[in-house]
């Protein structure tokens, strides 16, 4: 129980920071739109990837250094993109295209789904540090415990599908605040302004090194 414990507040420890793909989370949530399409593909994405840093595959990405550098450079220009689009709906306002979305038909819905899964991978699977933390830090934690290092990655996982839920579907409290004049023009502005700092935060270090 211990172990599984540790490997919950690991879990928890690495992913409530705000960064790319929580602000995405957040914002599908508020405007309810494919949430569980996007809760599963960030959940999933995580069990996935702390299974494969307890059987080792860690081990696997530090010795191929080029594979996190091509995923650095591509998940900045991702987050960047996402960026670019959240600073242009603050700039103009996305009241509209929001009054838009709830009204849309069903067809109409599921040709959405499509740029959402998309934007839910790329924020996922492009962000280098996706896998610094998950494989090779969490891969090398799970090790430390021996026998029990399924029960610390149960307890990552756990904590994963948890946030995601929690995050996702808890949204929505939001909109009330959310519906005000303008609010959204804000949201949008921190996304932004979030999304700058992220790819800031992956470039930087090749760029200084």
């Amino acid at each position: 129980m211990l172990t599984l414990l540790a490997g919950l507040g690991f879990g928890l420890s690495l992913i409530v920071a705000i960064g790319a793909q929580n602000a995405f989370v957040l914002r599908q949530g508020v405007r309810r739109e494919h949430v569980g399409l996007v809760v599963a593909v960030c959940a999933a994405s995580d069990v996935l990837l702390y299974l494969a840093g307890t059987a080792g595959l860690g081990a696997l990405v530090v010795s191929h250094p080029a594979v996190v550098e091509v995923a650095r450079w591509a998940g900045a220009a991702v987050v960047l993109g996402y960026g670019a689009l959240a600073a242009r709906r603050a700039w103009r306002g996305d009241e509209a295209g929001l009054a838009a979305a709830s009204d849309g038909t069903v067809a109409d819905a599921g040709r959405r789904a499509r740029p959402v899964l998309l934007t839910a991978l790329a924020l996922t699977w492009l962000n280098p540090h996706v896998y610094l933390d998950t494989i090779v830090l969490q891969g090398s934690l799970a090790a430390s415990h021996g026998d029990e290092r399924w029960l610390f990655t149960a307890g990552a996982i756990v904590s994963s599908v948890l946030w995601f839920v929690g995050l996702g579907y808890g949204a929505r409290l939001l909109a009330p605040v959310l519906a005000r004049p303008g609010a959204w023009r804000v949201v949008d502005g921190v996304v932004a302004a979030i999304m700058l700092v992220v790819a800031a935060t992956l470039v930087l270090p090749a760029l200084t090194s």
